[in-house]
């Protein structure tokens, strides 16, 4: 069913057919309707603008949720949208023309806040925290204007486990990138369907499809982020000990309150022992 080309969206036209890359394809989606399922993203007839970067991990983002709603178990409307921030060099004409050639419904917007993050941000200090504040700001704007009830980004599961050791190890809170969010303004909630699905797997099936990849020539061309460094070190405990990622990913999907040390999560003063009471039956 999956080879045959009246029974494919042209997302997938080309698409390898080799043993491996089907087991990846199948993966892929079915991680994503897991996750879609789990964290209760559907809301039938609802319209979600699907963020498109041109980076690997949101080609497979979109190609998974088109394959889903190509087979009926995806009920919502799909805009891609692509930001482009005015970066020097940046490819303007290559998602226009990969989208219309793909028969995907899509807004492209431009917003120049790459200077606004040039002009801002000192020298020596990195540029994701406003760059990503500015997106934000600038998605959540379209999404509104096109009727749209979520956002919907690429973050995968290593970007969670990233997340979830910066905030360890310089925010001093155990707190990650949830799956699903509700915004501050309470009118849109932010879905991230790749949340179970390994980075690698976005780099496979994005290599392995000929999408045409657009770089990140700003955050992604500093040294020595804080987030590399995570991913340096994530990177050596998979070499010693395969597995260590997901095993990690797990735990997050099994939280203990009563394990862990917030008041605010668990009622530890509010604990009360049994009393035992020896009782004779003779008295």
């Amino acid at each position: 069913m999956l080879d045959e080309t009246d029974d494919i969206h042209p997302l997938f036209h080309g698409a390898p057919t080799t043993t491996e890359f089907k087991k990846l394809r199948k993966r892929l989606i079915r991680e994503t309707r897991e996750a879609i399922e789990r964290y209760g993203m559907i809301e039938r007839g609802a319209k979600w603008l699907v963020c498109l970067s041109g980076g690997k991990d949101s080609y497979t983002l979109l190609a998974a949720l088109t394959e889903l709603k190509w087979r009926g178990l995806l009920p919502v409307e799909i805009l891609a949208c692509n930001l482009d921030q005015g970066q020097p060099g940046f490819p303007a004409t290559v998602l226009p023309e990969f989208l219309e050639k793909m028969g995907v419904d899509h807004r492209i917007e431009y917003q120049d806040t790459y200077s606004i993050v040039m002009d801002k941000v000192p020298a020596g200090r990195t540029y994701c925290a406003l760059c990503s504040r500015l997106r934000r700001g600038n998605l959540y704007r379209i999404a509104r204007e096109e009727g749209c009830s979520a956002v919907v980004l690429g973050h995968h599961r290593d970007d969670i486990l990233e997340t979830f050791f910066l905030n360890l190890f310089h925010g001093g809170k155990l707190a990650t990138m949830p799956p699903k969010l509700l915004n501050d303004e309470g009118d849109l909630f932010v879905y991230r369907p790749l949340a179970h699905v390994a980075e690698a797997d976005c780099e496979r099936f994005a290599t392995a499809m000929n999408y045409p990849i657009i770089p990140c020539d700003l955050c992604g061309s500093q040294d020595g982020l804080q987030r590399q460094q995570i991913k340096k070190l994530l990177d050596e405990w998979e070499t010693r000990a395969p597995g260590r990622r997901q095993k990690i990913f797990s735990a997050l999907m099994n939280a203990r309150p009563s394990h862990l040390l917030d008041p605010a999560l668990f009622d530890f003063a509010g604990l009360s022992r049994q009393e035992q009471f020896d009782v004779n039956p003779e008295e």
